[in-house]
């Protein structure tokens, strides 16, 4: 089984050789396009928000970065002591502004919160407050969601998935590893378990209930290969259920990748019709 999946995850490895000068200019040439020449992030302490806090750097340069920090009072002390680490490798500024106060007062006096409702919450809180600061630093809000988050839908809508611009929406979580790794990334960051740390023991994969190996493998197959369920779990050596499983997860959620679709009325409907160029700005 490992030997079918070692040529997969060899060819994830390979397309990140040459991603972080496409990615620096990408960045550099989205935002200042725009004549901000700012960005705002989440600083989460978890591996993409790093990540794109070290490209975003590299390419604005650090008093051009705008990293906010925004804790839960059950957030977990190791996410802020590798969000610190990450503003000292860098030299960024600090800001941390704590959520609890304006999530307990939504929650207060409600019945059968779940963490999923809650979780909700906070991302969108999160992400209300950094475009925030995007108003107030002239700055654009940079996405932290990966590929293989995008396509499972593994997001907040509105929430952690909303953002200006993402730079590393089509890599998936091995590679942001591979990535971090050649960044410079701290290790602890790079080597701890992935989570959201929306609530207590909260973890990415047990939440899933896979691998984030077992899924970029199957979706490199599905998205990239394009092969059928059926040959991506031959070709992976995963079973047949676990494919079918990321592969029905993908299609259900679609409408996440989407901005809201618009009934068309008019001959020249918004998103249908009526569009720009990617490049604008030029």
């Amino acid at each position: 089984m490992t030997k079918q999946r070692e040529p997969v995850a060899d060819s994830l490895r390979a397309s990140v050789a040459g991603a972080i000068p496409v990615l620096e200019a990408f960045l550099r040439h989205e935002v200042c396009k725009t004549g901000f020449c700012r960005a705002v992030l989440g600083l989460s302490g978890g591996i993409d928000s790093a990540v794109v806090a070290y490209l975003a750097v590299r390419a604005l340069g650090a008093d051009n970065v705008y990293p906010v920090i925004m804790p839960y009072k059950l957030s977990s002390p190791a996410s802020l002591q590798h969000a610190e680490m990450v503003l000292a490798d860098l030299g960024l500024r600090r800001i941390v502004v704590e959520i609890t106060p304006q999530i307990d007062a939504y929650f207060a006096g409600q019945q059968d919160v779940t963490p999923l409702r809650k979780g909700n919450k906070m991302a969108r809180e999160r992400m209300s407050i950094l475009f925030d600061y995007s108003a107030q630093h002239q700055g654009l809000v940079l996405g932290t969601s990966n590929k293989t988050e995008l396509l499972l839908g593994y997001g907040t809508q509105f929430g952690d998935t909303a953002s200006a611009l993402n730079p590393i929406g089509d890599l998936y979580k091995t590679q942001i590893r591979e990535l971090a790794a050649v960044l410079g990334v701290p290790t602890p960051i790079c080597e701890k378990a992935p989570s959201a740390d929306l609530w207590e023991d909260q973890t990415d994969e047990k939440e899933l209930g896979f691998t984030y190996d077992e899924a970029d493998a199957i979706l490199h197959l599905l998205t990239d290969e394009r092969l059928s369920p059926e040959d991506a779990a031959v070709q992976s050596g995963l079973p047949l259920e676990l494919v079918s499983q990321i592969a029905r997860r993908v299609r259900l959620n679609q409408y996440k990748r989407r901005m809201p679709v618009i009934a068309k009325l008019s001959s020249r409907t918004i998103g249908i019709d009526f569009r720009y160029p990617r490049d604008w700005g030029q």
